[in-house]
């Protein structure tokens, strides 16, 4: 058979092919992105979908505009509004994940040989995704504080890419938060050099402690000409329920018509029950609770999982505390003659009867084997301390 050739570009998902081990019995993983089930609202969510029949069924379990179900892109305008960002109901469409959203922005907007600028590293699926569509990636570095500002517009004035796509809080897998002062640097690097900046924002709502800094949508009323080359993808998959398969895209008028009808050719539109589900729980008043409860429990979970790490691994490892979010980023620094080498580990890991993801997979170049990612979402805090006990273990040998 033979297959399009815009898939020479891409590979399986490293993680996917990952947890093809994990049938052993008894393995604790961290390899997962996963929320925690046990987070979700299943009462709420139960109420919610009731409300949805009771009160509209016909808009519930009929198709729907490819746009979204105008009630859910009500409360999505009202969801974003607590957080600073004012947009109109149709200053949005809704998507079916935001990793959908993605989707639309490489057919969109990227032919082949275009120049996109990532963060090193960044989300595997986003590398996998735009590079099907022809993009040549370019990595700007990153660290504790989000992407390097002053690098990324050298790499914009030098590449002039397409766009440059950004996960400026808790990112995925950095763990890292982009200061207040490089996001507005961004922004006006962004106006200066008429590029458009895409903001991924699944995690922004997953802080443990003080709130992060406002998000680069809410910043662009103080840097005039921003907001229209701004675009923001949101998600309830993570503070809600990711089987909901509910995201969101914000963007210029013009670019979310082309989403749209992009969007009409893949699916014609989000499930119309669960965005009816989606809009009935918002509108129902429950996710403040809802969300303090997960940051009441993934906080204690990165807690203990630092703790662990330090004592367990000592200076073998390095590692930035995450402020949010479902990640740990570290890197195997070979102190004491011990491994530096993070996809070693992973084999010595398993073998140990624990689970995490080597880093190399996230870099779009330049990959850093030293590297690995953590996500202490699922797993209690026993289970994080047993779980890195092994993983200090594997790397004795």
């Amino acid at each position: 058979m033979q297959f399009a050739s815009r898939l020479d570009n891409v590979e399986t998902s490293a993680i996917r092919e990952l947890f093809k081990l994990l049938g052993k019995p008894g393995i604790i993983s961290f390899a997962g992105g996963f929320p925690d089930s046990a987070m979700f609202d299943v009462e709420g969510l139960r109420e919610a979908s009731r409300r949805a029949l009771d009160e509209e069924p016909g808009g519930a379990l009929q198709y729907g505009a490819t746009e979204g179900y105008e009630p859910l892109r009500a409360q999505l305008s009202s969801f974003m509004k607590n957080k600073g960002v004012d947009v109109a109901p149709d200053g949005l469409i809704v998507t079916t994940g935001s990793q959908q959203a993605l989707d639309l922005l490489g057919k969109t907007l990227i032919s082949p040989g275009d120049k996109v600028i990532v963060e090193g590293p960044t989300f595997l699926a986003t590398i996998q995704c735009f590079r099907l569509y022809g993009a040549q990636l370019i990595s700007a570095p990153v660290d504790a504080n989000g992407v390097d500002a002053d690098k990324l517009e050298a790499l914009i004035a030098e590449h002039k890419p397409k766009f440059v796509y950004l996960i400026p809080t808790f990112g995925n897998p950095s763990g890292g938060t982009l200061s207040l002062e490089r996001r507005k640097k961004v922004l006006q690097a962004a106006v200066k050099h008429g590029t458009v900046i895409v903001e991924d924002d699944p995690y922004g709502d997953l802080y443990f402690g003080e709130a992060p800094p406002p998000s680069l949508m809410a910043l662009t009323a103080q840097v005039p000409g921003s907001r229209e080359l701004l675009v923001h993808c949101g998600s309830l998959s993570k503070v809600l329920s990711p089987g909901l398969r509910i995201g969101w895209m914000i963007a210029p008028a013009e670019l979310l018509a082309k989403a749209t009808m992009c969007k009409q050719f893949s699916d014609a539109h989000t499930s119309t029950f669960a965005q009816a589900t989606a809009a009935q729980y918002l509108k129902s008043g429950r996710m403040p609770a809802t969300l303090a409860h997960v940051r009441e429990v993934y906080g204690q979970r990165a807690a203990a999982m630092g703790a662990a790490l330090k004592r367990e691994m000592g200076d073998a490892v390095s590692f930035t505390q995450p402020g949010g979010g479902l990640f740990f980023w570290a890197r195997l620094t070979g102190a004491g003659g011990k491994l530096a080498d993070a996809n070693q580990l992973a084999k010595r890991a398993i073998e140990k009867g624990v689970a995490f993801v080597p880093g190399a997979p996230f870099f779009a170049q330049d990959p850093d084997v030293a590297t690995f990612r953590l996500s202490f979402a699922t797993a209690n805090a026993e289970k994080i301390e047993e779980g890195i006990g092994r993983l200090g273990q594997a790397l004795k040998g």
